[in-house]
């Protein structure tokens, strides 16, 4: 793409983006306040996404329908309680590519994840190793070593893990898809991230997918930074298993409600009732639930990892959120998705030059829309810097700064005032 540097040329960008209009349906942050006299530069959505403006009337509805009905709101509030859950399950199933069915809104990430190892990671034998990606986020390490050593097994020896190459950053697609084809019969499950949350890669989810069923692996994905930020098609790939929160593209609030994915040939085995799994009264068939029995008796869909009914408060923004995305289209984002990180791209070189290196994949295909920079010095204090002068972004170490131009509120405009900053900046750090 041919980008100019110019102020002018974000402002041609921005007139041109069929998308512009959804900036103004979400709350953006007046502090920290911006050096240049300007609003606050959010580029934080790969760690928190921004309130979309009707979560606070919504809130107040349920908590007026609260005051109003009691215990009663689960059935006669505006939006009652009670089916709650149901209500996300299309729209979320929309987002990535899966049946209403295979879907579930429920508890928050790293809870789910376990209750789906529980199912899935089945150790017999010589297959009893988990492939993960490094690097990896710590909470995906930490449930991992506690399954793994929950099944007297060592955490040491039965990670197996996928690094880059001496001398690079990201991960070679050819260098994942061997080490499956050359340790499959070793692997019981694989639990890789669609998107790295640390260099912005992201994965060839349908070729790896692919390549581990056919070794017998069973394909499990966390999707924490892809979903809302890439497109999935996670019930045509034949994924297995995959969970992922929505505070972050999917703009939900802080802990909000988070979703499983299992695919439909899970749900559909003969010995589905009998699969391992932690139960609780909501993943129980709501035909028999209020019946108080004490015999567990699994729904055949992916509520049947539900444990208890639906944190409302924590849903409403998911509600929220998704409806902006029914209405945006993720197709229409990805697009805007596409130009918005390339230009970031071109304007983080022109401000920084030999300074700072881009370390997510230039291909698009290979990224959402996260690009994480090295700086070359001192990458603490420049971060620090930036924030001070209204850019929120955030750190990694040692050296990493992580910027995310989220097509659902981000301009362009948005980015070339950043690149003005992070030249400054730079500049007084050298």
């Amino acid at each position: 793409m041919d980008f100019q540097i110019d102020e002018s040329f974000a402002a041609t960008l921005d007139a041109q983006d069929p998308l512009a209009s959804f900036r103004a349906r979400f709350l953006h942050p007046t502090k920290p306040a911006a050096a240049d006299g300007g609003a606050t530069i959010y580029l934080c959505g790969n760690s928190l996404g921004l309130q979309p403006a009707s979560v606070r009337e919504a809130m107040n509805a349920h908590l007026d329908d609260w005051a109003t009905w009691g215990v009663e709101g689960h059935f006669h509030a505006r939006d009652p309680w009670y089916p709650f859950h149901e209500t996300v399950r299309e729209p979320a199933a929309r987002l990535v590519g899966a049946l209403p069915r295979e879907v579930a809104a429920m508890n928050t990430l790293t809870v789910n994840l376990h209750l789906l190892m529980v199912s899935f990671f089945r150790p017999r034998g010589e297959r009893r190793k988990i492939l993960m990606d490094w690097p990896c986020f710590p909470s995906d390490i930490y449930a991992v070593k506690s399954q793994l050593r929950a099944h007297g097994l060592d955490p040491d020896a039965d990670i197996l893990w996928l690094r880059p190459r001496t001398g690079e950053q990201t991960l070679r697609t050819e260098d994942i898809l061997g080490t499956i084809e050359r340790e499959g019969g070793t692997i019981a499950i694989t639990l890789l991230a669609g998107v790295n949350y640390a260099t912005g890669q992201h994965y060839d989810m349908a070729r790896i997918t692919a390549a581990a069923r056919d070794a017998g692996v069973v394909v499990g994905w966390d999707l924490a930074h892809a979903a809302g930020n890439v497109p999935l098609r996670l019930h045509d790939w034949g994924v297995d298993f995959a969970a992922w929160c929505t505070y972050k593209y999917l703009n939900s609030g802080p802990g909000a409600m988070s979703f499983v994915f299992v695919h439909e040939r899970q749900l559909d085995r003969p010995d589905f009732a009998a699969m391992p799994r932690f139960e609780g009264w909501w993943g129980n068939d709501p035909k028999s639930r209020f019946r108080m029995g004490s015999d567990f008796e699994p729904v055949r869909s992916a509520d049947a990892w539900g444990l208890s009914n639906p944190p409302i408060f924590a849903g409403v923004g998911v509600k929220e959120s998704l409806r902006l995305f029914d209405e945006a289209g993720m197709d229409r984002l990805r697009a805007k998705s596409v130009r918005l990180t390339a230009y970031t791209e071109f304007m983080i070189g022109h401000a920084g030059g030999d300074r700072v290196r881009v370390i997510t994949p230039s291909d698009p295909d290979q990224r959402g829309c996260q690009l994480s920079v090295v700086v070359s010095a001192n990458a603490k204090g420049v971060h620090r810097s930036l924030v001070e002068s209204g850019v929120v972004c955030d750190f990694r170490e040692p050296d990493v700064i992580r910027v995310a131009p989220t097509p659902m509120y981000n301009s362009f405009r948005d980015v070339w005032r950043f690149a003005r900053v992070l030249r400054r900046v730079l500049d007084s750090h050298s």
